[in-house]
């Protein structure tokens, strides 16, 4: 079941679901479909919609003018924010990693928040590895002149993000056999998990090196529903050498999709995250990773190609 959104936004659900003929998933007997999360809205495409709808409705009605989040230089969820902002009159603050960054020119991604009106907050990167404390965040929002702010986690990854999640397994559960999606800080997967159910698989690619996602994506299933589900994996293998690095392989795979699909799927391949799990599922389909005969879904979580971006974007 779709959370009802605020009023000011105004959805496409359920996302489509696009079938692809691509002789790399078809001479193993994988049948391989597109959920084209990207095109939910044009401002909050994807996982940014699905994990910030309860937020935002908890926010208002809790009374909040304003919404505080994190994130890094590049970061999706930080634009998406500001533009929920817009839309729905908060005020946005974001809390970026790097306090070197504040004396340089703003790049095109904190130029977009900026424009949707967000304010941006730099704040050195101990300070931010340390922002779940209550210590540090209470700083923090002292810092920022917000102390009466509504707190979004960095990319959006909380309960409500996860149960805002839990309705695309829901869309899915009768289509697919497996469901496979980018992983950045997890609240997607452990969503997308619990709504497919028991019978039915979920895969995530981490798009960051480190291995640290699983324990937070249980801890999320936890805080969520009392406790994880067992019918999700990762495979570490893909990230490319951590967040944002794109190396020219992963960018040629990209522009090859989208010249495979173009008639198909109108498709613009996004680099950091779409590409790396678009390459994972063609490399585990050439493994022999799932049986003949499987329904593989790729949730496209975002849209359009991304330029050359610093390693240490997030």
């Amino acid at each position: 079941m779709h959370p009802t959104p605020p009023d000011g936004l105004r959805p496409r659900l359920p996302s489509p679901l696009q079938r692809v003929e691509d002789d790399r998933f078809d001479r193993h007997g994988v049948r391989l479909s597109l959920k084209r999360d990207d095109l939910i809205h044009p401002d909050l495409p994807g996982n940014k919609y699905r994990k910030l709808v309860l937020n935002l409705r908890a926010a208002a009605d809790a009374g909040h003018d304003t919404l505080l989040t994190f994130g890094g230089a590049y970061s999706n969820h930080l634009r998406a924010t500001a533009a929920a902002g817009r839309l729905l009159g908060f005020a946005t603050v974001g809390v970026v990693r790097g306090d070197e960054l504040a004396g340089r020119p703003l790049n095109p991604s904190l130029t977009r928040c900026t424009t949707d009106g967000m304010r941006l907050h730099f704040i050195d990167r101990s300070t931010y590895r340390a922002k779940s404390e209550p210590g540090t965040l209470a700083a923090i929002l002292r810092e920022a002149g917000a102390e009466s702010a509504y707190v979004i986690p960095e990319g959006g990854s909380n309960a409500l993000a996860v149960r805002g999640c839990t309705a695309l397994g829901e869309e899915l559960r009768e289509h697919t056999d497996v469901a496979a999606v980018a992983c950045g800080t997890g609240g997607t997967l452990a969503g997308l998990a619990a709504g497919l159910g028991p019978d039915r698989q979920a895969l995530g690619i981490p798009v960051l090196k480190g291995g640290f996602l699983g324990p937070d994506i249980r801890a999320l299933q936890r805080d969520t529903f009392g406790g994880p589900t067992a019918n999700w994996r990762l495979d570490e293998r893909f990230h490319c050498g951590g967040y944002a690095r794109t190396p020219p392989e992963l960018i040629a795979f990209a522009e090859d999709f989208e010249r495979r699909h173009r008639t198909e799927t109108a498709l613009s391949v996004e680099h950091l995250y779409v590409a790396k799990l678009l390459y994972a599922l063609t490399a585990l389909s050439e493994e022999g990773a799932f049986r003949p005969g499987t329904r593989l879904t790729a949730v496209i979580t975002g849209a359009g190609g991304t330029p050359a971006q610093s390693s240490t974007s997030r």
